[in-house]
């Protein structure tokens, strides 16, 4: 029968579904998550940018061929609003394992307070990636078989497809030697059966392979959603420490979004490596602190805020009084206890009103500023979460900041935040890790500080500012340096409050230094304690 020609209808009845698969292949993702061109240019730019991911990505190579698109899948799923993951259907088998840990993240308790930080936010997602470095080579190492097996099925459905592909092949050259009648030479049939039974050979082995490659994807499941959930419980909290950090440092979202990749992820590493980084949850609770003192305020009222008394003072009066005047009929019975004294105001504990000119933190970084306190948190830490607290608190005024650091007569570092501009972190980060050391010299420093207000005044006519002297030590002033600053303070109407960290009782009993030039003088021993300097809040 193999000398007989046959008819090329009844041929291409036969090789009919494999001309089907060859010319129609179903199409096979290599990506999980479905994403629109701006999603795979973030990816692709924050790729370029990042070393780290790179390195990662290099690393991930060794245990698995197709890693760059795993991590494409992860960043994804972190960085879009609302990934949408693709059909199991039509993934290339060789990505299942990309698919199941994909889904296995979004899944997780974790995946949702991750994904609140890092949609939107191509380095918050890129983090994600990176925080979650361990677990996807843990995951690999642990799915091998899986991987194998889905790669095996993925190279078995190729040959079948190529096989089909060489029966369509087979039966176009036939149909090119098929005479008028229809009717193929013996050599060129055969040649499509041949082709034919190959590729159902082909079939039959691909369908074997997908079978074991699913046995085996279905032993790595629970292990996939297991390390997937330690994946993404890491990544969150990252996310979560670094935004707490960034918080800390008064660093808000707004502003790290706006910010260029490289300069974030050196901002980043510095905040977690710096010198007071193990304190920044000691510097937030003082800013929060200040926030709050800030809140008790009375707006237009002097002091902190204990109550509700009567009177006639309508820069206190209470909300609730001040409705009354939206009723007619009721502004006769206002107009009256206004005139008996009788309105219900706010009332304020007795403190001078805040100060208008510049507030200038004088820090103390001298050698004993190394101490440790309880927690071991040192001097330095508290002085400085401190003076950053007072710099927040300047900011919120319109009023500008000064920092000034001192320690001996010749070492000493001002650094300035005008009221009217942002504050940059990178300066921030410089006034809180410089650390000059020596010993301890009051005159300098003051002097500085008295000199910036007077050129203050001189050029804008702003009085009334405020100097805070952070210290854990005390020195001798001379009567000479003494007079003269006398007169510069009764001229400009500046305060001094003094901070004595953890000093000796001499330094602050009645006629000493401290005692003599400070307007207002608290000690503090207990540095896990940020409530000690809370009135300074509420009059600077």
């Amino acid at each position: 029968m193999d000398d007989e020609p046959e008819r090329l209808d009844a041929l291409t009845r036969q090789a009919g579904r494999w001309l089907a698969l060859s010319a129609a292949p179903a199409e096979r993702h290599t990506t999980a998550v479905v994403a629109g061109p701006y999603d795979r240019v973030a990816w692709r730019d924050v790729y370029a940018r990042s070393a780290a991911l790179r390195e990662l990505s290099a690393q991930l190579l060794t245990r698995h061929a197709h890693a760059p698109d795993l991590l494409a899948d992860v960043f994804l799923c972190a960085y879009q609003a609302a990934p949408r993951l693709r059909e199991r259907a039509v993934m290339a088998p060789s990505h299942l394992v990309h698919h199941q840990v994909v889904t296995a993240l979004t899944q997780s308790p974790d995946f949702a307070p991750l994904h609140r930080e890092t949609a939107g936010d191509a380095y918050a997602a890129a983090m994600a990636v990176l925080a979650q470095g361990s677990a996807l080579r843990g995951l690999l190492e642990r799915s091998r078989e899986a991987r194998e097996r889905t790669g095996r099925a993925d190279r078995a459905r190729q040959e079948a497809e190529a096989a089909a592909t060489a029966v369509g092949e087979a039966l176009r050259q036939a149909a090119e030697e098929a005479d008028a009648q229809g009717e193929v030479p013996a050599p060129a049939a055969a040649a499509v059966r041949r082709a034919a039974e190959a590729a159902r050979e082909a079939e039959e082995s691909a369908r074997r392979e997908d079978g074991a490659a699913a046995q085996a994807m279905a032993a790595a499941v629970p292990g996939i959603r297991s390390a997937a959930r330690n994946a993404a419980s890491a990544a969150a909290e990252a996310v979560r420490q670094e935004a707490a950090l960034m918080r800390a440092w008064g660093v808000d979202a707004g502003e790290t979004e706006r910010m260029p990749f490289e300069e974030r992820a050196r901002l980043a590493e510095r905040l977690r490596s710096g010198r007071l980084a193990r304190w920044a949850e000691l510097i937030g609770r003082f800013r929060q602190m200040a926030a709050g003192e800030r809140a008790r305020k009375v707006e237009h009222a002097t002091g902190e805020l204990v109550g509700v008394t009567l009177g006639d003072d309508l820069s206190r009066v209470i909300p609730s009084e001040l409705a009354v005047l939206g009723v007619p009929e009721l502004r006769a019975v206002f107009a009256a206890r206004y005139a008996a004294g009788e309105l219900m105001l706010y009332d304020s504990r007795g403190e001078q009103g805040t100060g208008k000119g510049a507030v200038i933190a004088c820090v103390d970084t001298s050698h004993s500023m190394y101490a440790e306190g309880p927690g071991g948190i040192t001097r330095e830490a508290w002085s400085k979460a401190c003076a950053l607290a007072l710099l927040d608190q300047a900011r919120h005024a319109g009023r500008d900041f000064v920092g000034i650091l001192f320690s001996a007569a010749d070492k000493l570092q001002v650094f300035r935040f005008p009221g009217d501009r942002p504050a940059p972190v990178t300066d921030v980060l410089d006034f809180a890790e410089t650390f000059l050391g020596g010993g301890t010299d009051f005159q300098r420093p003051l002097g500085t500080a008295a000199k910036i207000l007077e050129e203050e005044f001189d050029s804008a006519s702003r009085a009334r500012g405020d100097i805070v002297l952070i210290t854990d030590d005390a020195c001798e002033v001379s009567e000479n340096w003494t007079r003269l600053w006398n007169e510069i303070k009764r001229r400009l109407d500046f305060r001094l409050f003094g901070v004595a960290i953890a000093t000796p009782d001499t330094a602050t009993a009645s006629g000493s230094v401290l005692e003599t030039l400070c307007d207002n003088l608290r000690t503090v021993d207990d540095l896990t304690d940020v409530h000690t300097t809370a009135d300074l809040f509420r009059v600077i």
